[in-house]
């Protein structure tokens, strides 16, 4: 792919991503608009708002399956992964805003795909109790852990990557008591 391909494509994955997370009906041509891109160039790469959905939701499997792979969940100590996967995935959050539940619904290649990243996001938590380092049901630390990230991400947007690991694990940890 030609250099200004990539960057075009590049350019209407993350528009869509924005776009389609605050409106899933929003039209082909006001993507491409946002994108700085003509609309025919979308409609020749994607026929149908699903179509380009399914790439953006792709994208955001991409970025989330290197951030689970950077983090080193398995061989670092929790703490040191903990914050890495915490850094790298608040970043992922914001660029591909998009509600992934109901595209893996649609999609049973990215549902599977998914369901992976989550199944080694839920076996680090399991790891992260069994060491002692967070306690009670993972299942429980795990729903915790996704809504921090997720507050640390959306109602904070000016917080960067570190700050916002430096929070979310902290709050994990220590939780909000006196």
């Amino acid at each position: 792919m030609r250099a200004d391909a990539a960057r075009n494509l590049a350019g209407v994955l993350r528009a869509g991503a924005r776009l389609l997370a605050d409106d899933p009906s929003t039209p082909l041509a006001a993507i491409a608009s946002a994108a700085g891109v003509d609309r025919t160039t979308v409609h020749r790469r994607f026929a149908t708002r699903e179509a380009l959905l399914s790439a953006v939701f792709e994208a955001k499997l991409d970025s989330s399956g290197r951030v689970l792979d950077e983090a080193r969940l398995t061989e670092a100590p929790v703490a040191v992964a903990l914050h890495r996967y915490v850094e790298g995935i608040v970043p992922v959050s914001r660029e591909w805003p998009v509600d992934t539940r109901r595209m893996m619904r649609a999609d049973p290649s990215a549902d599977s795909r998914a369901r992976a990243q989550s199944a080694r996001l839920d076996a680090f938590v399991r790891r992260a109790v069994d060491e002692g380092f967070l306690r009670g049901d993972p299942a429980w630390a795990r729903a915790v852990l996704d809504q921090l990230i997720s507050t640390a991400a959306y109602r904070f947007p000016d917080l960067t990557p570190p700050q916002a690991a430096d929070l979310v694990v902290e709050t994990l940890r220590r939780g909000l008591g006196g």
